[in-house]
């Protein structure tokens, strides 16, 4: 499984980064976490709100701090 945070750098991407990171770690889940601050990449995902949290190449969410239930429910 491959998890790409996109964002510039801000506390809410960083936020997201860190969420993402203790959750994987808490489920014992074998996932790649990628931070991505291309605004072309963004773009090829149709993101105009950062962070955006993008799953195996799907969109799961954009705009805001996902919650570690949000972010369970994605990678199990």
């Amino acid at each position: 499984m491959e998890i790409k945070v996109l964002g510039m750098g801000c506390p809410k991407c960083k936020k997201t980064i860190e969420l993402i990171e203790e959750t994987v770690k808490e489920l014992g889940k074998k996932v790649s976490v990628q931070k991505v601050t291309d605004i072309n990449d963004f773009m090829d995902y149709g993101i105009i709100m950062t962070p955006a949290v993008v799953i195996d190449g799907k969109v799961k969410m954009s705009g805001k701090i996902p919650s570690k239930n949000d972010i369970k429910s994605w990678i199990q």
